[in-house]
């Protein structure tokens, strides 16, 4: 079952150049679904708009346009239905260091959502509560791991408690933002382990925001790609992974260490395909939108904006390219397909 619904979300920053004041398109009609007990992931490489997105999600960011909805409802942004909202969409972060507060204890992060969402009837409740949430997150003793603050634990252990505060509402949705990019390598499968658990335990609705496709394709039954804000492919995880069909998904799953893979001097092994452009080269800008007042205006950036990167550039790509279908539940934006046909 559908549980929340993006439709042609859009945000928009302003960008000052000393007098001159543009609108740089940072995530342009992302259209998409999370449903229960299943994970998306979100893939792309530090600047694609993955982040930014999960913002809008949760909250902590305003969408420029498009609508958010869940169960079919339009969210509301403000008082007790954002409250409502908030309820049921939680977010974990990617810095565990960052997100708590160093001056509290761990019961303190718990027993605090559950107070401004009212799920205890009492404080003797909130305790059991916190104990239980504890016990979910393998943080054991509860006593004694409740009363340490954040900078007594290590960096797995305080993702842990943020995870657990995430679950204190008990949310229908989570949205996890690389939460195991900051931790050591020895301790990240446990986290995404814990959150594929608990996912199945709790029938939640997950998007896992992450730039590394192998963990994307062992824990999402669904991958979605985006590139420079834009969603370039989404499919199955296996197709995605297996058979990725858009030249920027390629270059991805070519970046993937393979010790397997044998390095050639041109670069044809690896799957190199150029390397990444900045909003000022042609193919590079993500979008500029129309007039921002009191500044200046540009058109929308034209084409495609992987072209100034792809091996299989064409004359149309510079035109922008529409989503097309590359097989069963999967598409791609390419020019490569528009005759219906795999490249």
């Amino acid at each position: 079952m559908s549980v929340l619904q993006v439709k042609d979300l859009v945000k928009e920053f302003v960008v000052r150049d000393g007098r001159r004041r543009t609108a740089l398109r940072a995530v342009d009609e992302l259209s998409f679904e999370l449903t229960a007990g299943t994970t998306v992931a979100l893939v792309g490489e530090s600047g694609s708009g993955k982040s930014t997105v999960a913002r809008m999600l949760a909250q902590l960011m305003r969408p420029s346009s498009g609508t958010i909805s869940l169960d079919g409802k339009p969210i509301s942004t403000r008082g007790r239905g954002l409250r409502r909202y908030r309820e049921d969409v939680q977010m974990v972060f990617q810095d565990p260091f960052g997100s708590l507060n160093p001056f509290h204890t761990v019961d303190h992060h718990l027993r605090r959502p559950l107070r401004v969402h009212r799920r205890a009837e009492n404080r003797a409740d909130e305790d059991r509560q916190i104990e239980h949430l504890l016990e979910r997150v393998n943080l054991t003793p509860p006593a004694r791991v409740a009363a340490k603050r954040p900078h007594e634990l290590s960096g797995g252990q305080r993702q842990r408690i943020a995870i657990a505060r995430a679950l204190a509402p008990a949310p229908r949705v989570l949205l996890a933002d690389e939460p195991v990019s900051m931790l050591d390598v020895s301790i990240r499968l446990e986290i995404l382990n814990l959150i594929d658990r608990l996912k199945q335990e709790d029938d939640l609705a997950v998007l896992y925001i992450t730039h590394d496709l192998a963990t994307a394709r062992h824990f999402s039954r669904r991958i979605m790609v985006m590139y420079r804000g834009e969603l370039v492919e989404s499919g199955d995880a296996d197709d995605v992974i297996l058979r990725p069909q858009h030249p920027y998904t390629r270059l991805l799953a070519a970046a993937a260490p393979d010790p397997r893979r044998r390095i050639t001097i041109d670069g044809a092994a690896t799957g190199a395909i150029g390397s990444p452009t900045s909003p000022a080269q042609p193919g590079g800008d993500p979008a500029v939108s129309g007039p921002v007042a009191g500044g200046s205006s540009a058109g929308i950036s034209d084409g495609c904006r992987f072209r100034a990167r792809c091996p299989s550039a064409m004359a149309v790509c510079a035109e922008r390219p529409p989503i097309l279908s590359v097989g069963d539940g999967h598409s791609a934006r390419c020019w490569l397909y528009r005759d219906g046909s795999d490249a």
